[in-house]
């Protein structure tokens, strides 16, 4: 009798928290995504004007926009149709999916603001560079490979060491 009155109030406790037993919080604790793709990932925005949301529905107060068709963000939660994404800078917030895009899309890093990050025409440091890219700039990723990754942007195609780059991972192989 004990457990059985147990048990009603730990179903109650969980209809109350929205929680029922065997649910848990799968959007934020577990890896399993309702898109059914890995969390987190890197995508990219699809749009020049996206709406970053406190919470993951549109009653949720706007927080920011971002203004920057390409950008690499990296979910790092689902919640039915909305994603939590962070980004280069580690600002998070929630985006609708349909903003988003599985184009890759990288941010070219550098230890310092004012270096700039050599572009290879091959993968190797001995080939000859390309270009030359400033911190912030975004490159399209075609591809990435024992530490190196193929970008191109406007005006620039070539080869960069992967660990200049925020939206792909440490020795991710990007096809």
């Amino acid at each position: 009798m004990g457990l059985g009155r147990l048990g009603c109030l730990v179903a109650l406790v969980g209809l109350v928290l929205g929680v029922l037993p065997g649910e848990g919080f799968a959007a934020k604790d577990s890896p399993m995504s309702s898109s059914g793709l890995p969390v987190p990932r890197y995508v990219s925005l699809k749009s020049d004007h996206v709406n970053v949301r406190s919470g993951p529905t549109k009653d949720n107060d706007v927080a920011w926009v971002y203004t920057r068709s390409g950008l690499p963000v990296e979910i790092t939660a689902e919640f039915e149709n909305w994603r939590r994404v962070r980004d280069s800078e580690g600002a998070e917030g929630w985006v609708y999916h349909s903003l988003l895009s599985g184009r890759r899309t990288a941010v070219i890093t550098m230890k310092r603001k004012d270096d700039l990050a050599s572009l290879y025409e091959n993968a190797d440091e001995a080939s000859a560079i390309v270009a030359r890219l400033q911190v912030g700039v975004i490159a399209q990723v075609k591809k990435c490979v024992s530490g190196w990754c193929h970008v191109a942007g406007g005006g620039f195609d070539g080869w960069i060491e992967q660990q200049r780059l925020w939206g792909v991972y440490a020795d991710e192989k990007v096809e």
